[in-house]
This record gives structure tokens, sequence and C-alpha cells, in this order.
């Protein structure tokens, strides 16, 4: 039986919550350990799902994982890395697309990797063939067998020149991961330059790597021979300090988020004060409140960074059902992200879907068929419904949602929250929701 949250809503979510090291970054530092000789020391490290399926991965190829008595922190020990079995691989890696960041990696330390062969579907819209092209680019050979994929470097990895068609993260971290060992210079154009992004590079400098970031989404790296250890605080959560600022937002509450940062959230803060949200910062987070007066509506567009990520979005959603007017949001980023807002509908929402580029620039989805565009009336009272988590981001907007609704909801698959929200119960708790947990006990 899926785990679920039985959640009386209609009250105001107020009090102090932390937030820890990104889960966009965390991973990649952790995979990055793979090519140091020497140990590595994370900290900020969230207790999420994620962490421990990553961890289980470099287990299998050998990393020895320690956590020492501070919490937060990992020691990752890669001095004897090993090739893994495929199918325990698989069974590890479940839906997550880490195993494809070790290729690089692996390559580099064992001269080959072997991946499951993930397809498009098991990693949903974000398909394997931009990871497999990068690494063809490089010089890897990539023969499909039965039971997966195996990469070989018959001539070493060297370096190149390469053009994303978009500038994707997954596969911007491809590159890096995969640069840094390789023969000469690789020069990366349209690169993602996210915030988690500079800080997997900035992981990376203090392995020894050479990069720079160049304008116009330019990075160059230049390959060394070795890979020694690293000592890092991850960068904070902003994807999860954002959900909380918009479930404070959607609540009439008011939540303090220690260890949010301004800087990598400075889009976000634009939005949240355009619609009528109030904040304070200080050197330990932010404080974000509803200040009590009318929300207004407002046009939005996602883009990749310095955009307004897609990862804000959902959680937004819930909170523009509460401004008045009619909100326009264009999601440019992943095609079938709005598809969550039917069970907003069910719950009292009026949102519409259409297939058009809406309130902003034509984006490569406007021709595609797909519905990606949305337009919110507000402000509408939410009403609690039985409903089931799609995807981590929107599950965590439907927990908002069920939280700011008149009545009782039940929230099922809550297990999935788990992958980016650390400790959210306990969050829910010092900030006074009411609820209770049902289903098996999640670790």
């Amino acid at each position: 039986m899926a785990n679920f949250l039985r959640v009386d809503g209609g009250a105001p979510l107020v009090g102090d919550i932390e937030v820890r090291g990104a889960k966009n970054l965390v991973s990649k530092a952790m995979v990055a350990a793979l090519l140091a000789e020497d140990r590595c020391r994370l900290r900020g490290v969230p207790e999420i799902s994620d962490v421990k399926i990553v961890s289980g991965l470099l287990e299998l190829h050998g990393v020895k994982i320690d956590s020492t008595d501070r919490d937060g922190e990992l020691l990752l020990d890669p001095t004897n890395v090993e090739q893994a079995h495929v199918a325990d691989i698989d069974a590890h890696a479940g839906t997550s697309r880490v195993p494809v960041l070790l290729c690089g990696p692996l390559l580099h330390r064992l001269g080959e990797a072997f991946i499951p062969d993930l397809g498009g579907c098991r990693i949903g819209d974000r398909p394997i063939n931009y990871h497999l092209d990068v690494l063809r680019q490089f010089g890897a050979d990539v023969q499909k067998r039965p039971e997966g994929l195996r990469l070989t470097a018959p001539n070493g990895l060297n370096g190149t020149r390469i053009q994303l068609p978009y500038p994707s993260v997954g596969a911007t971290e491809q590159v890096l991961l995969t640069a840094v060992r390789a023969n000469g210079v690789t020069e990366l154009r349209n690169a993602a330059v996210e915030p988690e992004i500079l800080d997997l590079i900035a992981v990376l400098q203090k392995m020894g790597a050479i990069i720079s970031v160049e304008t116009d989404r330019v990075i160059r790296i230049e390959g060394v021979d070795r890979l020694g250890g690293y000592d890092h605080l991850a960068i904070p959560d902003r994807i999860e300090a954002g959900s909380w600022a918009c479930a404070a937002l959607a609540t009439k509450g008011d939540i303090y988020v220690r260890g949010a940062q301004q800087q990598a959230m400075m889009p976000f803060l634009n939005v949240f004060r355009k619609i009528g949200g109030a904040f304070d910062i200080d050197d330990e987070g932010i404080r974000f409140w509803h200040a009590g007066d009318t929300l207004q509506s407002l046009v939005l567009e996602t883009d990749v960074h310095p955009g307004f990520m897609t990862d804000w979005q959902q959680p937004l959603v819930v909170a523009l059902t509460q401004t008045t007017g009619l909100s326009i949001v264009h999601e440019t980023v992943y095609e079938n992200r709005l598809g969550f807002t039917e069970a907003l509908a069910e719950m009292g929402a009026v949102i519409q879907l259409y297939r058009e580029c809406l309130g902003g620039s034509p984006c490569r989805f406007g021709r595609a068929n797909f519905r990606h565009s949305a337009v919110i009336s507000g402000p509408t009272p939410l009403r609690g419904a039985e409903i089931t988590v799609p995807d981590l981001r929107g599950g965590f907007s439907y927990l908002i949602a069920a939280l700011a609704a008149e009545g009782q909801s039940t929230v099922h698959g809550i297990d999935l929250i788990y992958r980016g929200y650390e400790r959210f119960s306990d969050k829910l708790d010092a900030l006074g929701a009411h609820y209770e947990v049902g289903g098996p006990k999640v670790a």
C-alpha cells in the first residue's frame, strides 16, 4: 500500500525550518568522488532518498562511504573503485539518472562502464541520448547488450568541442565529469549555468580541475592527469526554500527558512514580491510571509538559469490560485510539467491548459502539441480531496494545496517527496501542520 498523509488544511503554517545542501548538487558531487584518488568530504548533505540511492551505487563500485558524528557529513573513499554488475546497478538505481553520470568517471578509472538500458521512458522526458551523444564525442564506444549498455574508450577520452542543442543541466554535468580527465581541452557551448552547476565546478576545481566559465554559456575545461579529494560544503537547496515560501503564501502563513540564500533565489524573490508576498533576508536565512494584503496575478515564463526555474513553478501555481485575476504560466523547460494541475482543479482551482505559447516568447514546444501554458483564475478557495503524487515537485505542491484547503485531504504516494525534501514530516510539525501519516514507514 502506498504511503499517504491525511491532512487537515486551512490553518496557516508558522515557524522556523532549515534547508541543507541542494539535491541537484549533492548527488553530482558524490559522483565526482569517483574521479578522485584521495578521500573526499562532503558537508551539508540532506537526509533524502536520492542520497541513499547514490550512496548504494557508489558502494557497488567499491567506494567506501562513512557518515561522521557530524549530522549531514559524508566521507567518501574512492581508492578501490571496481566495476559493478549491471543487475545490481539496475536494482539500486530504480528510475534515477545517476548511472548515466557514472560513465565518464568509470571510463577514466576502469576503462569501461556498464549501465542498465534506461531508455527514454525510465527517466520521463529527459532521454539518455543527450548523455550518450556527449560521451561519443569524447571518444566513447557504446555497445548495446541484452542486459544494458557497455561503454569503452579504445583510444581514451579526448577533449572536444560540444554545442548543446539546449542548455541541459544533465548534459552539462556529463561534460564536466568527463572532460576534467580527458586529454586536451574541451569547449562546451550553450551550457547550463545553474548555481548547482557552478557549485559542481567549484568541487572539481578543489580536486585539481582547470575549468573556466566564460560569457554566453561557454565553459572551457583543460584535462588533467590526476584529481585529488575535496572538502566541500554544498550550496543550499533553493528549490526546497522556494517550495516552503510558496507554502507560506498559500496558507497565509509565516515561515523562516534557515539556510536559504538570496543570490541563488533572486528570480524567485522578484516573482514572490510581485504577487504580494513579503520576505526579509538576514545572514542566516530568509523569512517568507503573507502580508495580509490581496495577492496579485501575474504573467510568468519558466526558463533555464538565470530565468525562473521550472522546479519553482509547481508550488507557485498553488499560490497563484489564491491571487486576484488571471495568471498565465508558460512552461518552457519540461513539456508535460503542467499535468499536475488536474488534481488542483478537483480541489476547486480554476486552471485551463493550452498548447499555445501564452504570455511569453515562442518556445520549442509551441508546435509540438504539448499543453504547456496555463491560465489560472483566482482567487478560488481550495477544498480537501483525495490525490496521488505524480512526481517529486508536483507531490510537494499537492501537499501545499492540501495544507491550504478547507477540510481534509488524503495525499497518496508521499514516498516520492522524500527524494528531495529532507525530514519534511518534522518540518510540518515545526510549522504547526495538522496531519497524520498512513501506510508503511518510510526510512
